[in-house]
Order: structure tokens, then sequence, then C-alpha cells
């Protein structure tokens, strides 16, 4: 039937332009997200046809909306508890969509493609604003922080989320230069590995510059790659001599502790708070959506000594906030379920004999490592722009294994 060539055609290429939408603008990129997933559910009612996601995989993820449910018990709003629900849902639409419906090798490198453009567009953007002030796609101004940095944050809000978009798919880059491309390609990828590490650089965001430096670090180890160790290891040693000026002197007034340094210390204050929230809530938290609104009651006196906070704030860390909201129970499951993702995704790379395959498997592993260590320090998770990248490299990444048994069924 005709209609199902117009909703393949949709799925296909809507997909594929997701990724770079990012960069431009969140609502085209939510309506492209709107689009594949709509048509992606009309497609499977018509044929009659089961979502074919790993059912251990697809129950976790239930799981963890059954228990968000739990927590409207505790919800001093339940219209952003609802507003939760629907976001997890929009998360769990990405997943899927994105698992079922990447057709084979040809459709994955497109979609590449269009991260690589992203990243590409993305960084040019960031040195652009660095050198006149203003980025070329928005017209948002260069940052100015509290410390007198000049902070890139090209056509993101800011920099901390230009530096999460950037950590999350540098590695996918870096990876595919280190373990699959050769020749002219592989300096291309190399030219844009560091093209984009310069845009990384220009946010000064420390928490993504760490999940970058851990991320490749992950890579080199587990591909047994020893040059490129030794030259991360002098690269953490040389760094404190030969930092920019200005860092050194934000480095010296906090007396080189390096918890403030990497944290600031209204996030330790933050932290500290959101604590204090997930003691006084520990099973089901505060409700789904509601960290924010629930935030100025659990402030203390000992917590605020270090800055003083503001009533309504997230919580700088994916961690305590999923806590803080959903409860213990809540945040184990999640934990259950990036541990399924992830032991899928390394069984995909030990047994595939493809290489392509190999390396993108390997490195999508490192890109959601380094979502989830930057997830520390930022509340990437719960922010749409950058939390769509996430779902969206999990789908990519559980779609490997059906891509590497047609491609070993074809061989």
């Amino acid at each position: 039937m005709k209609i199902f060539g117009v909703l393949d055609f949709i799925i296909y290429w809507s997909i594929i332009i997701m990724p770079f939408a990012v960069v431009i603008s969140p609502a085209i990129a939510n309506t492209l997200i709107g689009l594949f997933s709509g048509a992606f559910l009309i497609s499977k009612l018509l044929k009659k046809e089961a979502i074919c996601v790993n059912k251990t995989i697809l129950i976790s993820f239930i799981c963890l909306i059954a228990i968000a449910l739990l927590s409207f018990v505790n919800s001093v709003s339940y219209s952003s508890s609802i507003q939760g629900i629907v976001k997890l849902l929009k998360s769990l639409l990405i997943f899927i969509v994105c698992n079922e419906a990447v057709r084979d090798k040809r459709h994955l490198k497109k979609i590449i493609f269009s991260i690589c453009c992203g990243v590409t567009l993305v960084s040019i953007d960031a040195l652009w604003q660095y050198f006149f002030g203003f980025d070329f796609i928005h017209k948002i101004a260069l940052h100015h922080d509290y410390n007198n940095l000049l902070r890139a944050s090209a056509s993101f809000p800011n920099p901390n989320l230009l530096g999460v978009y950037l950590a999350a798919l540098i590695p996918l880059i870096a990876g595919l230069t280190i373990f699959y491309f050769k020749g002219k390609e592989k300096w291309g990828m190399f030219f844009l590995s560091i093209l984009a590490l310069i845009g990384l650089f220009l946010t000064l965001s420390r928490g993504a510059g760490l999940a970058v430096y851990l991320a490749i670090l992950f890579l080199s180890i587990v591909g047994r790659k020893k040059f490129l160790i030794l030259g991360l290891v002098a690269m953490l040693i040389i760094f404190p001599f030969v930092m920019p000026k200005n860092i050194l002197k934000w480095a010296q007034e906090v007396n080189y502790n390096p918890v403030v340094f990497m944290l600031s210390k209204d996030r330790i204050s933050i932290y500290s708070n959101a604590i204090n929230m997930i003691r006084h809530h520990p099973f089901v938290g505060v409700g789904v959506n509601t960290f924010s609104k629930n935030y100025g009651k659990y402030k203390t006196e000992s917590a605020e000594r270090y800055v003083h906070t503001p009533d309504t704030i997230y919580a700088h860390n994916i961690y305590l906030h999923m806590a803080g909201e959903i409860g213990l129970f809540g945040f184990i499951v999640f934990l259950i379920f990036l541990f399924l993702i992830f032991k899928q995704v390394f069984n995909c790379y030990f047994n595939f004999k493809d290489q392509y395959l190999r390396a993108v498997s390997l490195s999508l592993i490192a890109c959601l490592f380094a979502f989830l260590i930057n997830g520390l320090t930022e509340t990437s998770l719960y922010n749409s722009r950058v939390a769509m990248i996430f779902w969206f490299l999990i789908g990519i990444s559980l779609c490997l294994s059906r891509l590497g048994k047609n491609s070993q069924e074809n061989s």
C-alpha cells in the first residue's frame, strides 16, 4: 500500500535529520520526533505488528514509569507530574522507534553522517561566537560568567548545554576515527574530532571535559591503544602547567580544591539540600517532575553556608534529581535499565564480526558513558533539548543487535 511507503519515508528521514536539528532548534527536533513517532505507531497499528524491542529492557522502563506514577502520592503539582509522565513516554517512543526503524547499515551510516554534520556546525558556531561575540545561528551573545571567563554556547542557551551535547557525541566520532576509518576518511574524522574538542573547550564545562576525557580513555583501554593511553596520561600531567591564566586564577581562588573546582560552591549546596530531600522521602520521592517546586522546603542552614541557592532550582546532578523525584526504588530501576542497555551493546561489540558495527557499538557505549558521567554535574537528563540525544543514542545502540544478526546472515 502507498501509505506504508509514505510512513516509511517519514520515519527513515526524520530519524536521520533529528540529531542535526537539535543544533538548529529544539522545536524542529521535537517536530521530527513527533513525525517519526506518529508514523511508526500508525504503521504498527495498520500492520497489526507488535513492538519487538528487547522485552526485559522494555519491562524495566515500564517499571520506571510505574514508580513515577506511584510518586504522585507526594506530588505538590499533579499537572507537573503528568508532564513528567509525558516526558517519560516520549523518551520511550524515541528509543523504541530508533531501535525498530533503523533499517540497515546504510541507514545507520546516514544517521552518523547527520550527527557529524551537527557537531561540525555547532563547533564552528562556537568558534565564531568566541571571536565575534555572537553565534551565527541565533545571534546568542558570548557568555561571561561570574569569574569573568568567556564561555561559548553556540546555538544553545548556555555553555553547559553545549558541553552536554558535544560530550555525548564526541566519543562516537573519536571511536570511529580510532577503530574504523582509514586514509583520507580517518584524517577527515580526526580533524572533526579536534574541531569538536576545541568547541568543547570553549564551553569551559568541567563536567563535559571530564566526561570526554574518561570516555576516550575508556575507548583506548578497551581497544588496547597504548600510545593513546600514554598521551592521555601525559595530557593530565601537563595540563595544570599550561592551563589558560584565567582558569589558573580560578583554581587559585578555590585553593586548588578539586571538588570545589569541578563542582563550584553552589552545586555543593544544592547537592546537600537534594540529599536532605531524599532523606525525607527515600522510597517514592516528592513526585515526578516536581524537584524544583519542592527544593526550597528542604534547604538546610548547613548547606546554605556555602552559597545561598534559590528556592526553585534543578539538582545539577541527574542521579540526585531522579532519587529526589521518584525515590531510591525508581533510581535503582533506572540503574537496572542502564545495566541491561550496556550489557546488550557490549555483547554486540564482543560477538560481531562486522568491523564497522563493532566500532559503532564500542563508540556508542562511550557516548552513553560520557553522558552519564556529565550527569554527575548537570541535570542533562531533565533538559529536553539534550535528553532527546541520550534516548536517541540508546535507540541506535539497541538496533545494533538486529543489524549485526542481519549482517552475519548475509555474509
